[in-house]
């Protein structure tokens, strides 16, 4: 199935946006929408990995298969929010990010907080649309 137009917004009037994002995005043609709840670093067998980029990488393929149950991929994202339990994580996210979006620059979101699980270092929710 063809990927509909996903458009960057990037106001003049706004700073630049870097790191794999843009400060909005306008969605045309849309056939039918992903709503991926919060994905965790839990592996089928229910390990989770001690050090961030490995939660970080585990957490987006299951984000990533979640889409791809739905014929899609990281092309239809048109929205990402990440969630990090601290400041700390942000370069690691940041730049594992990009690693797994390439060039394509949904709008984003990061929220420093508590998640649910002590062991958890992050989540991920994302809509996709196609």
């Amino acid at each position: 199935m063809e990927t509909p137009l996903i458009q960057p917004i990037d106001p003049a009037t706004l700073p630049a946006s870097t790191d794999n994002y843009t400060h909005g995005t306008l969605v045309a043609d849309i056939r039918r929408t992903v709503f991926v709840s919060g994905q965790v670093p839990w592996a089928s067998q229910g390990e989770i990995p001690e050090d961030f980029d490995s939660q970080c990488r585990l957490t987006w393929r299951n984000v990533l298969a979640v889409l791809a149950e739905a014929d899609m991929g990281v092309r239809n994202l048109a929205k990402v929010t990440t969630y990090l339990s601290d400041r700390v994580y942000r370069e690691a996210n940041s730049r594992i990010r990009q690693e797994i979006l390439g060039d394509h620059c949904p709008a984003l979101t990061i929220i420093i907080t508590d998640i649910y699980a002590e062991k958890w270092l992050l989540e991920i929710e994302a809509i996709a649309v196609e």
